[in-house]
């Protein structure tokens, strides 16, 4: 089988996540460990045992769910599965920083300090209040960008996810934001959902916080991956850090073009889609787009052994 490696963005996060990875797995404990250091807190400690509104907030969630992520992949490079048994490695949206720690383009301590700095960046980017995010199911892309035009009335408002053939996410005014939620229904969407998000993601109002991760990241050691990247903003793979970069800043306001990106791997051959890190929510997307892919969620320690048992 050919396989790729995904990693989840936020949304997955949950009290717990990770902790018997690093009971079971001293390589994954030590993960925890050095994003604690390079942080100078214990957010291992609001991961396991602290309340999930704090965890929930951006600037911890995005560190936390990365950390999460890297613990299962070391568990499983301590199984003899690692990264280099994939043809690609993708993350959605910060999940992409995972990708590229897992694959060697970021070193652990500067994925949890850019993601640090990206977190606060993009919930100071817009006042609270005035962004909005919400899913539209049961609409395609071109269906979604249409009811983003006539909700828009000069505000902003765009396609800022595209999950999987029946799931797009617009992000933008809040005015915006709920009036294609009212219209949805009547442009053929099945259900429309306002998402309990704290800001308005990858959409133009980030510009304030692409700009500083422009800052941020041209400071950081970025180096070529191991195993190519399918990123983000171009849905092909990519090997070159400087390009990296670049989509890195570019995919602050950009969408997610998660569907495209499964679709393009999938062409390529890729028959075996494990997700690493908390929850599933990448696993039901892979589902519904590469329908005749295996695909398998691995985030306990009881997944590294089933996963290293069949490999």
């Amino acid at each position: 089988m050919t396989r790729a490696f995904l990693f989840p963005g936020q949304g997955a996060q949950t009290i717990g996540m990770g902790k018997d990875l690093a009971e079971a797995y001293p390589a994954a404990k030590a993960v925890f460990d050095e994003v604690d250091a390079a942080l100078g807190e214990k957010l291992s400690a609001l991961i396991w045992d602290g309340d999930i509104e704090t965890l929930t907030l951006t600037a911890n969630a995005q560190p936390a769910l990365m950390a999460t992520s890297i613990a299962a992949m070391r568990a499983l490079e301590a199984e003899g599965v690692g990264v280099e048994s994939a043809a690609f490695v993708a993350g959605h949206s910060l999940g992409e920083y995972s990708a590229l720690c897992a694959a060697g383009a970021l070193s652990l301590a500067d994925t949890a300090r850019l993601l640090r700095v990206r977190g606060k960046a993009m919930q100071e980017a817009v006042p609270v209040g005035e962004g909005a995010m919400a899913a539209i199911l049961g609409l395609d892309l071109a269906g979604v960008k249409a009811l983003a035009e006539a909700a828009a009335e000069g505000q902003v408002l765009s396609a800022a996810n595209d999950n999987d053939p029946s799931q797009v996410v617009i992000s933008g005014h809040r005015e915006a934001v709920e009036r294609a939620v009212a219209m949805a229904r009547d442009k053929g969407a099945k259900r429309a959902l306002m998402l309990p998000v704290s800001a308005p993601f990858h959409c133009a109002l980030m510009q304030p916080a692409a700009h500083v991760m422009a800052e941020a990241l041209s400071h950081a050691d970025i180096r070529d991956p191991k195993v190519p990247l399918v990123a983000n903003v171009a849905a092909h793979s990519v090997s070159d850090a400087m390009v990296i970069r670049n989509y890195l800043v570019d995919q602050v306001t950009g969408p997610v073009r998660w569907r495209e990106s499964v679709e393009w791997m999938a062409a390529r051959g890729v028959d075996e889609f494990v997700e690493v890190g908390a929850g599933k929510a990448l696993s039901g997307m892979v589902r519904r787009i590469a329908k005749d892919a295996a695909v398998r969620a691995v985030n306990t320690a009881a997944d590294v052994k089933s996963m290293a048992g069949g490999n």
